[in-house]
């Protein structure tokens, strides 16, 4: 399943991550998809994106409160940031377990530099972080499809 893109006011909009009241939860969900998850008290935001073996992390902060970055396209700064050597081997494992060769990767970062998992995006937005960010993604992905090279 999938939302059509739209925009407000220009403004790339979808269904994003929001607060949910746990007593207005009811039966009623049953009727329609819908994913939970935990709350993460986070101070940023990564962006790993995984191609082969080839890891490019960027550091999303956005704005105090918000809990969805992509609501927030405007008020954001990225940066390069180093992958911790135990999720660098975490991710390269998750896509050899599924056979995949890339993967967009979405953490929540807390205080104590803890990497919370969101999720894997197999198709996962790249592009914008290649110049935000300075991360040659696309030299990682041609290489890949020309060579099989990994370059870790």
């Amino acid at each position: 399943m999938h939302a059509g893109a739209y925009d407000i006011d220009r403004e790339p909009a979808g269904i994003w991550a929001s607060s949910v009241d746990p007593g207005k939860v009811d039966d009623a969900v049953r009727h329609c998809a819908h994913l939970f998850q935990a709350q993460v008290p986070k101070v940023f935001d990564v962006r790993a994106v995984v191609v082969g073996e080839r890891i490019f992390c960027a550091r999303i902060t956005s704005p105090p409160g918000v809990i969805d970055w992509r609501t927030e396209y405007r008020n954001l700064t990225y940066e390069p940031i180093q992958c911790p050597d135990d999720m660098r081997r975490t991710l390269v494992r998750f896509l050899a377990h599924f056979g995949l060769n890339f993967g967009a990767f979405d953490f929540a970062v807390t205080t104590d530099e803890r990497w919370w998992f969101l999720e894997c995006n197999a198709n996962g937005q790249w592009a914008w972080l290649e110049d935000a960010a300075g991360l040659p993604i696309t030299t990682a992905i041609v290489d890949l499809l020309e060579n099989g090279e990994n370059n870790a």
